[in-house]
């Protein structure tokens, strides 16, 4: 059997769809399991030992029609069996088209779901703690799996050198490894998605304050000003602890950093999910627009734990639509004040200091 399955981006969203390769290859050890991928994700899935081939959807594929017709007919002649389509947009109905599969799998929309031999309406209330973002994928695997597994975890795949080497440059960086390493995610992938620069830099403080902690900014280069405004907020003490030039030049860069922290604090986004996939805790900020429900994966209240306005102030957020939240971001964030969840931030901290006594 060759099985094709297609989640061109977020970052996040790679990640977590290629728990469906795990899955597979339990069930069907000899399929060849193909993944659509943008360029730019390929960093949190390569070395996965459960996927056998990549197809890459480069920029140039993605702004030109006749390259992205090269491609469609590239995934025509590999005469796929199955096909199941995560990203559901229309250059993934394509391709699921071009396909020529027998078996189409993909989301419920009524304006799509003639492209598909099978459809599902994606869950509203998780049934386990590995949240929606899991859940609603490993229905997906119905139609060609007898024996879905409940909760599959994400995981990312380094190398021994990678893991040596990101060790030494943070050790050359006069960072000490027996102490406790916090990696921030200061901002999210967006500006609704991004915690208030000056609540961030308290959240910081806080962390300081409680631990003593080496602190590293997750960041990438065109975000390089928002970084520094949140270092200028902090205290002078904080910044005495933060190596704010000290991050990774590449993604597999930074995966390789994170591995060595002790957790990872922050805005919700890809870089939470990479930490859990590196097995490394988390403390999560999420955005008001965001359903907490789908991507607060694996809480436990002790390595993984998240806050949400809703949390506190639900009279807030509960009857609104995602799209009314969104457009009230900002005026609900600047009233999620990291007063509300300090003492939430303090347990977590003190629990991961424990776990590396």
């Amino acid at each position: 059997m060759k099985i094709l399955i297609i989640q061109q981006k977020m970052i996040g969203d790679v990640l977590t769809t290629s728990i469906l390769f795990e899955a597979l290859k339990t069930e069907h050890p000899n399929a060849k399991l193909h993944y659509v991928v943008n360029k730019n994700t390929l960093a949190v899935v390569e070395n996965n030992p459960f996927i056998d081939r990549f197809l890459i959807v480069t920029p140039e594929i993605e702004s030109s029609k006749s390259a992205f017709l090269a491609f469609l007919k590239s995934i025509k002649k590999e005469k796929y069996d199955a096909v199941i389509d995560v990203y559901s947009k229309f250059s993934s109905n394509l391709m699921t088209k071009f396909s020529g599969a027998k078996v189409k799998i993909s989301k419920y929309k009524w304006y799509t779901s003639y492209y598909y031999t099978h459809t599902f309406k994606e869950a509203k209330a998780p049934k386990t703690n590995a949240g929606l973002a899991i859940e609603n994928r490993l229905q997906l695997l119905k139609p060609i799996c007898d024996r879905i597994p409940e909760i599959l975890r994400p995981k990312i795949y380094l190398t021994s050198e990678e893991i040596e080497r990101s060790k030494d440059f943070l050790t050359n960086s006069n960072i000490d490894l027996e102490k406790p390493l916090y990696i921030i995610s200061v901002l999210g992938s967006g500006i609704a998605k991004t915690y208030p620069l000056a609540q961030m830099a308290k959240v910081i403080d806080a962390i300081v304050d409680e631990t003593n902690a080496q602190i590293l900014f997750n960041y990438i280069p065109n975000q390089i000003d928002e970084a520094q405004t949140i270092y200028n907020f902090c205290k002078a003490e904080t910044k005495n602890n933060i190596y704010f030039d000290v991050f990774g030049k590449s993604l597999r860069d930074f995966l390789a950093i994170t591995y060595h922290c002790t957790a990872l604090i922050g805005n919700e986004g890809g870089a939470v999910n990479m930490a859990k996939a590196l097995d490394i805790a988390t403390f999560t900020i999420f955005s008001p627009w965001i359903q907490k429900e789908a991507w607060s994966m694996f809480e436990d209240g002790n390595k993984h734990v998240s806050v949400h306005l809703r949390d506190f102030q639900p009279q807030l957020i509960e009857g609104k639509a995602t799209k009314a939240l969104k457009a009230e971001q900002k005026p609900l964030y600047e009233m999620f004040s990291p007063d509300y969840f300090k003492d939430q931030l303090q347990k977590f901290l003190n629990k991961n200091i424990a776990s590396i006594s």
